[in-house]
């Protein structure tokens, strides 16, 4: 991202909650205990899936790779806002400010692609069981995963390079991390590409692979539907509810923050969709998996009785 010359802006004042005083201690103390039960609910997903040999599949392969996800995009922003709460001047430089921007975004889109791939995962161990053990082997997981964190990378560094910005002095970003859309309405320059890059790279992170993921479950409730007793139809389709929570949860918010115009989005609305979406999510996957999920209790319940 590029920033004119004939600009002074060297730093940025981010409002956050500064603007509702009365709730500073209440969303400091919830921002808190979202963000330690972040760290410690993914934490522990991944400590079970690699110590548990019963968890050495491509369905926890993934969801280990969601969790490190979780945590590392948890860590991006919510420290940031802690500190920030009770600071009277919270200004974030603009290298600061556009290192935020970009591993956010990479975080997020590998987090979009990710999902995707864990419903293919999905569809093919219901719709192909006898094969699944060869379609999805060990370097093919390897390589999806790669691959979502690979396009993340590629597809944020077209998206921040193509911003061109240009600020005329107001650097107060109402919002409590630096973020992509906060910046193109704090710009003075013509933003009409940025918002079409935006939606070009929308489509390829969000539609795409939400599209896909609805592909798959399609192709899973056919299959689900093929089974004649209601007991094997439900005891299938328990293996996914997890997941579709999750994706229903990540993409819904995702699409309703980025996939609109910039001009018709509230500045306010935009910041608080911005806390559910960066904090509760990565907070809500582990908790999701954990209580819906025989095979992760029952780890749990491992490890409780070798440490009793």
């Amino acid at each position: 991202m590029a920033m004119d010359n004939a600009t002074a802006v060297t730093e940025f004042l981010l409002i956050g909650i500064s603007n509702y005083p009365e709730w500073r201690v209440t969303f400091f103390t919830l921002v808190l205990i979202t963000y330690l039960s972040t760290l410690l609910g993914n934490g522990l997903i991944i400590f079970l899936i690699y110590f548990d040999p019963h968890l050495h599949t491509p369905m926890y392969f993934f969801l280990s790779n969601l969790s490190f996800l979780d945590l590392c995009y948890g860590t991006a922003s919510m420290p940031q806002a802690l500190v920030h709460c009770f600071s009277t001047h919270p200004y974030l430089s603009y290298s600061r400010c556009l290192t935020q921007t970009s591993v956010s975004l990479v975080l997020a889109t590998a987090e979009c692609l990710l999902l995707a791939v864990m419903a293919y995962d999905r569809m093919v161990a219901i719709s192909n069981p006898l094969r699944y053990s060869v379609v999805m082997n060990g370097p093919v997981c390897a390589r999806l995963a790669a691959t979502s964190w690979g396009a993340s990378l590629v597809l944020t560094a077209m998206l921040v390079l193509s911003l061109k910005l240009r600020f005329c002095g107001a650097n107060v970003i109402n919002h409590f991390v630096c973020e992509v859309i906060s910046l193109l309405k704090l710009a003075c320059s013509d933003t009409s590409l940025n918002e079409l890059m935006i939606l070009i790279t929308g489509i390829f992170t969000l539609l795409l692979p939400f599209g896909f993921a609805l592909l798959s479950y399609f192709r899973i409730t056919t299959a689900v539907l093929r089974i004649r007793s209601a007991q094997g139809r439900f005891k299938v389709f328990s293996t996914c509810r997890s997941h579709l929570t999750v994706v229903t949860i990540f993409y819904g918010a995702a699409i309703s923050m980025y996939m609109k115009p910039p001009s018709k989005s509230s500045p306010d609305q935009d910041k608080f969709i911005s806390v559910f979406y960066g904090t509760l999510t990565p907070m809500l996957n582990p908790l999701i998996y954990s209580l819906r999920n025989k095979d992760v209790k029952r780890a749990m319940k491992k490890v409780m009785a070798k440490r009793a």
